[in-house]
């Protein structure tokens, strides 16, 4: 096993072990352009990334940190130990050496955790084994049965506030028609008093078949989109599943988020195309 408890395989670790706090330290060794040691641009090359991509990625602030997300989005082949064994090929043990104690004790706790997931529930004969009624299982969304099966739905809807006009409109559109589709609408579905991120990840994963990303400049904005985002990609890396859609329905100012770049968009702001709109998102949405 990967986290076996003698020895830990780094090549069986997948990258999101490493916290932000460990990207930001690897970024502050890579981000700086040298004219000898090797940076992000070279790691990028390393990954597969081709020239335009990597020219690109001068934009953001922190070009590492988003190099590591796209690399980790796009397919299912990365590991920490990958990571590492490129930083030496490009001769920059100075990085290895000096992070190795951070990354091995993110690498712990995503070991535990994992051993912490997989422990079997405490069982008392007063409790059926067959539906569990834990808090984040049961009696978060309004129609649920807390004695009976956990509310499903088609699709969670990823949004930040300023884009809940757009959210009505998606609702009237796909579940008030014939397409008689089941969105997860968080202001409107979910009971208040229990934890978000929760709550959240609970219905990304468990409740939702997919989820669809209302992208706009606020969005890029939100903790909780990034936060949504982030842990639906994660389940899905490479969007292998088609499980995230992203939707834009006004024009941006902002640049679209790179961590989604590789999935095909569906676009409202372009007016030859609107009739279609609907008809794509719906059927997208209605796959097994």
């Amino acid at each position: 096993m990967a986290c076996a408890d003698s020895q830990v395989d780094l090549e069986k670790i997948p990258l999101v072990a490493l916290n932000m706090s460990v990207r930001k330290k690897l970024g502050l060794y890579l981000n700086p352009k040298h004219t000898v040691a090797a940076d992000w641009m070279a790691l990028a090359e390393a990954m597969g990334f081709n020239y335009l991509e990597i020219k690109n990625y001068e934009v953001p602030k922190n070009p590492t940190c988003t190099v590591l997300e796209d690399w980790q989005a796009r397919t299912t082949d990365t590991s920490v130990g990958k990571l590492l064994s490129m930083l030496s090929e490009l001769d920059r043990e100075d990085i290895v050496e000096d992070l190795r104690p951070l990354i091995d004790e993110d690498v712990r706790k995503y070991c535990a955790n994992l051993k912490k997931k997989a422990e079997p529930p405490l069982q008392v004969p007063e409790v059926d084994s067959c539906v569990p009624r834990t808090p984040e299982r049961s009696g978060i969304t309004v129609d649920d049965d807390p004695e009976g099966v956990p509310e499903m739905f088609d699709a969670f809807i990823c949004y930040c506030q300023s884009d809940f006009a757009f959210v009505h409109e998606m609702i009237r559109e796909l579940e008030q028609t014939d397409y008689k589709l089941k969105l997860c609408v968080f202001d409107r579905d979910v009971l208040p008093g229990s934890c978000v991120w929760t709550i959240t990840s609970e219905l990304i994963e468990k409740r939702c078949k997919r989820m669809v990303v209302v992208i706009s400049d606020e969005y890029l904005d939100s903790d909780a989109c990034d936060f949504q985002t982030k842990f639906a990609l994660s389940l899905c890396p490479g969007a292998r599943s088609k499980r995230l859609i992203p939707v834009i329905y006004k024009p941006m100012t902002k640049p679209f988020p790179s961590i989604l770049r590789f999935l095909t968009i569906c676009d409202y702001t372009r007016p030859c195309t609107q009739a279609w709109f609907w008809t794509r998102l719906a059927k997208a949405l209605s796959l097994p």
